[in-house]
């Protein structure tokens, strides 16, 4: 599905147009604006030249949308040891126990530099340490936050140090279409950066650098239901993918149990900060129902919380299910959660009345491009870090509020090894992006059928709980959209829909071949046809390449 692009080869310049094309020339190339991809740009600005390409706007990410905070070890009756734990417990098995222990030893500093980039957390009492809250799986209060729009004030502080930064260069509306694999051009395996679509006028331009870093989120879209952005669509992990990258454990996506119920709310998370804060799960009648389910009750992991959720959804016959928060008082509601309760207000609930309707909803895609503890891809020339990356910190499940943990350490650590990459090699010879008898799209409804059409039998068979029978259908039915996807994506002028529904259905068709493969019931990956969890050996990572079969690979 790689377009091979054919035309002149660059000059060395650091720009230069060519039939209305650029060909741009850096040191390291960043693909996203979350906190992984800003972190690694202002880190490895210190010893180079950074561009940075996003989609959309500059704060337009999975980051800015987190609400609950950043977990890290910040109160001296908490430790390392009880994070490490908690991580471990919750990642049923395969979380890389020396990854997480230096996620969560590396972290704190992180989260303190934040602060002296000018993010501002909500303090204690003290006014000197921060506001701890808990969410599900913690043993502690270790969740700093600000208010609940804690990705937000993140995304403020480090998208203002960025544009500081002479060294950084942004340009925001460019998608990236491809990974430039050098072996499609006779050259040695490598990744040389990629070709990009400047939105608004539609040309493609020539990315190329000594380092390319996906860091471009997740990919919620996958699914009809979806607690994510419209820019998350895997765009990274379908590149990587189409490039011959290795990627693992990709069916475990995490559905977040609580997304507000109403037709017009799209896409609004309530974070599981409020269960923290002692809410609790409901019936339409008013039972509480999670004390049934796990020993946690409501601050059980969420992968049992969206389960037990579904389950109970399933039961009753009922659309949703409700979180009551009246155990606090209406006045430390509005204070805590302002963007929350407005929100709800908006759509005609008063959290401080009444319990508020919610559904589970995709959030998490714990899988993605396997790396190492730099972040560095199987394929030379690339990392990836943030939410598409496979680092071995959450496993078969993510703890709350490591997300944004794990964006702060990966960034900086390959933001500093990057530094170990020849600035000083010739720029490799790569041939402009033509778009041969290419013509603009005349039935974009090809586009919205198959994007519907995708989105809602990954809801239906690959789901929160899924069985062999369903897994088969999907396939099915991915591999005939992916066929047409094809044959329109060769015959029509690229466009950011199009695109994006190329990726999505890539990437579902690989979540589908992983889920396949795993015959248990582990953590987010729970199939009633293999209810049990069995011994270590199916325990290990799910490896997905182009052109190779799924396989089970051990630790």
């Amino acid at each position: 599905m790689f377009r091979l692009p054919q035309g002149r080869r660059g000059q060395g310049a650091k720009a230069r147009y060519a039939r209305g094309a650029m060909r741009i020339q850096t040191d390291y190339l960043v693909i996203g604006s979350g906190v992984a991809g800003l972190t690694f740009a202002l880190e490895a600005a210190v010893h180079g030249d950074v561009v940075v390409l996003t989609k959309r706007d500059c704060s337009d990410s999975n980051t800015s949308r987190a609400q609950g905070g950043i977990a890290a070890v910040l109160d001296p009756l908490d430790s390392v040891e009880a994070h490490v734990e908690d991580t471990l417990t919750t990642g049923g098995g395969l979380s890389d126990p020396e990854i997480v222990r230096m996620v969560v030893t590396e972290g704190p500093d992180y989260v303190r530099e934040l602060v002296k980039l000018g993010a501002v957390f909500d303090q204690g009492e003290d006014g000197a340490n921060f506001d701890l809250t808990r969410e599900g799986g913690h043993s502690a209060r270790r969740v700093a936050h600000a208010g609940d729009i804690t990705g937000a004030e993140v995304q403020r502080a480090l998208v203002a140090a960025v544009e500081a930064n002479p060294r950084i260069r942004m340009f925001e509306n460019h998608m990236a279409i491809d990974l430039i694999e050098m072996s499609r051009f006779g050259s040695a395996r490598r990744v040389a950066g990629v070709y990009a679509l400047e939105v608004e006028t539609s040309e493609v331009h020539t990315f190329l650098a000594r380092a390319t870093i996906l860091a471009s989120g997740g990919g919620g879209k996958v699914y009809l239901y979806t607690s994510n952005p419209d820019v998350a669509t895997a765009d990274g992990v379908a590149m990587a993918y189409r490039a011959g990258a290795l990627l693992g454990n990709m069916e475990f996506f995490q559905f977040h149990p609580t997304c507000l119920y109403h037709p017009e709310a799209k896409s609004f998370l309530i974070s599981e900060a409020l269960r923290g804060e002692g809410g609790v799960l409901k019936l339409a009648d008013g039972t509480a129902f999670m004390p049934k389910h796990h020993q946690l009750k409501d601050l059980a992991p969420r992968d049992v919380v969206a389960r037990a959720i579904d389950w109970e959804m399933k039961r009753t016959g009922d659309d949703c299910v409700y979180l009551d928060m009246r155990s606090r008082t209406p006045e430390y509601l509005r204070e805590r959660f302002p963007t929350i309760h407005a929100t709800c207000l908006e759509y005609g609930f008063d959290m401080t009345k009444e319990p508020i309707p919610v559904v589970p909803a995709a959030h998490y895609m714990c899988g993605g491009v396997v790396v190492d503890e730099d972040g560095r891809a199987s394929l030379p020339g690339l990392f990836a870090i943030g939410e598409v990356s496979c680092t071995g910190l959450h496993g078969a499940n993510r703890l709350a509020s490591n997300s944004l943990l794990e964006g702060l350490v990966y960034g900086h650590r390959a933001g500093r090894a990057v530094a170990k990459c020849d600035r000083e090699a010739p720029w490799p010879e790569v041939p402009d992006w033509d778009t041969g008898e290419a013509v603009a799209g005349d039935e974009l409804v090809v586009i919205t059928q198959n994007w519907e059409e995708l989105r809602r039998f990954m809801w239906n068979f690959v789901g929160i709980v899924r069985t062999d029978k369903r897994l088969r259908r999907a396939a099915r039915r991915v591999a005939l959209l992916r066929e047409e996807i094809r044959e329109y994506f060769w015959r029509h002028l690229v466009t950011r829909d199009l695109l994006e529904l190329r990726n999505i259905a890539d990437v579902a068709s690989v979540i589908v071949s992983s889920a396949s493969i795993r015959h248990e019931s582990r953590g987010l990956h729970y199939t009633l046809d293999y209810p049990e969890q069995h011994d270590a050996r199916f325990g290990d990572t799910t490896i997905v390449s182009r052109g190779m079969p799924p396989h089970v690979r051990g630790h």
